[in-house]
């Protein structure tokens, strides 16, 4: 019998320290390491920085990948994963991100929440094993303590809904509010709905299922976001019809097909809809649905897809969404998460204000965060 999953002490016995520069002591040395002005330096250190999709705990379960260890670039050049760990996330002060278990589809249903319980006591075990530099968080008011205490806020979610898909009552497996967001579909259709990818098929139904508007009320009962990233258009517009009309909805990595249409991206009426929730969309750094060329993406593009949020919806509504070590390709410009800031100096060259680009790196994420959670 599967039971729900308990939390205790589970990394007290085992604290570790990490090993990364503080790059507040010498943030002009950041500057000129970087090759940005110091504007832009002072700017993101004073900006909440979150990111709403980091897929880095994917490879600790394929390869063993130490979250708690500083690697290099690996074997792939920071291609497809090495591009964070949280040394790295210290030392380019991201304050905040939510850390996703991915669903293997392969499995059958019971055995896929065996491991989403097994898989989230192993996550949270990971982040409480750095006390000193992590807190595991479930609203901004814990964020906050987090970052007063000088720690890095991780939320964890969920992509694939089918982990939880047994039975109406599988969500009940997840303590109260222990995960923020569930992104319904992946890259494959489930018992919940389609997929944009390709893979999907030519299948009739290309929307959400019943199950899968169940899924959607059940994820509102418990304050859980849901994320529409990955779903078809017309599974998207079912979760909206279903979705509690007084809570925000989330793409948390996605590109937008106003500056590169990919089958991946989202429309300006989705970019809308969403907005009209008041919720956000966190922007992708993967080169193919940014730019197009796999390995030639670029910040630039990043920021572009971030100014058509900001024209279509407004400066609240667009926020990051890197999908850090999701097999991606990232920015030429920008291969980790150590190069960040070079972001906030495209953004200024561009003509931001410094309000906007503190919306977009952290504000209006902890907004729509709030808006739910407290």
């Amino acid at each position: 019998m599967l039971s729900r999953c308990a939390f205790g002490d589970v990394g007290s016995a085992m604290n570790k320290i990490l090993d990364y520069r503080d790059h507040r002591k010498d943030p002009k040395g950041w500057a000129d390491e970087l090759g940005v002005s110091q504007e832009a330096i002072e700017l993101y250190l004073d900006s909440d920085v979150f990111d709403f999709h980091i897929d880095s705990f994917i490879w600790h379960r394929i390869l063993g990948y130490d979250l708690t260890e500083r690697h290099d670039h690996g074997l792939l050049g920071a291609r497809f994963y090495s591009q964070v760990d949280f040394p790295r996330i210290r030392e380019a002060q991201i304050t905040g991100a939510c850390w996703v278990i991915t669903t293997n589809p392969a499995k059958v249903a019971t055995e896929r929440a065996e491991t989403f319980v097994r898989n989230l006591a192993e996550l949270r075990s990971i982040i409480d094993s750095v006390p000193d530099d992590f807190a595991f968080v479930r609203n901004v008011r814990e964020y906050r303590a987090a970052r007063a205490a000088g720690k890095h806020g991780a939320f964890i979610g969920v992509q694939g809904g089918n982990a939880l898909d047994r039975d109406p009552a599988a969500l009940d497996l997840v303590p109260d509010q222990a995960i923020l967001r569930v992104t319904l579909v992946h890259l494959s259709s489930s018992s919940l709905g389609v997929t944009s990818s390709p893979l999907a098929g030519r299948g009739k139904h290309r929307g959400l299922t019943a199950a899968g508007r169940e899924y959607v009320r059940r994820l509102n009962e418990k304050k859980i976001f849901v994320d529409l990233a990955h779903i078809s258009r017309e599974g998207f517009f079912d979760a909206l019809e279903v979705h509690d009309k007084s809570q925000p909805l989330l793409v948390t990595h996605t590109g937008v097909s106003g500056v590169f249409p990919h089958w991946r991206n989202i429309d300006d009426e989705q970019i809308k809809a969403v907005a009209d929730t008041g919720g956000t969309m966190g922007v992708i750094y993967h080169g193919q649905f940014i730019d197009g060329p796999y390995f030639g993406g670029t910040i630039e593009g990043v920021v572009r897809h971030l100014e058509h949020i900001v024209k279509v919806a407004g400066e609240d509504f667009a926020s990051l969404g890197s999908d850090w070590d999701g097999a991606i390709s990232t920015p030429r410009d920008m291969p980790t998460c150590l190069e960040l800031p070079r972001l906030v100096e495209v953004m200024l060259k561009r003509g931001w204000k410094a309000n906007v680009v503190k919306k977009v790196l952290g504000g209006n994420a902890l907004r729509v965060i709030e808006a739910l959670r407290g």
